[in-house]
């Protein structure tokens, strides 16, 4: 079961998006595959060449909370090649780019994945056009089913 933050693709224009592992611990393993995280307020930044997610909420697995309770809300390092962070960084330099996380998943391989992307932030007037074409969209399919 994938998390997906539908506010991300809303609010910014997505330019590239990459795949990051996530350093959990156990408990949040189990939180994620039982749909207990929130990318609602989550952010991404890049601190002495380590890729961070910031606010990003997960849940206590409740059998495991009483004998080591962890902080939801902690921050948790990606795993990035060092290539691909050394990009982020010299992209990141230009003014009004932004690593922002698009969706929470397990890959084929059982492992949590974190899909994020570099963006830039979009105006009102642009939010608006997005939700005019999605109705015209909407309509246009409603027209079709008839």
């Amino acid at each position: 079961m994938a998390m997906i933050n539908r506010r991300a693709r809303h609010d910014y224009q997505i330019l590239e998006t990459y795949e990051a592992g996530i350093m959990l611990l156990g408990p949040e393993v189990k939180s994620i595959r039982a749909g207990q995280a929130n990318l609602a307020e989550a952010h991404c930044i890049i601190r002495s060449e380590k890729v961070l997610l910031i606010g990003c909420h997960i849940s206590p697995y409740k059998p495991a909370a009483m004998n080591n309770p962890v902080d939801p809300t902690r921050s948790r390092q990606l795993l990035l090649n060092k290539r691909e962070v050394n990009n982020l960084i010299g992209k990141l330099k230009t003014k009004g780019l932004t690593l922002v996380p698009l969706k929470m998943y397990f890959n084929e391989r059982g492992f949590a994945k974190l899909q994020i992307g570099l963006a830039q932030g979009k105006k009102n007037y642009d939010k608006r056009q997005d939700l005019k074409e999605r109705d015209i969209k909407r309509d246009l399919q409603r027209q079709y089913k008839k």
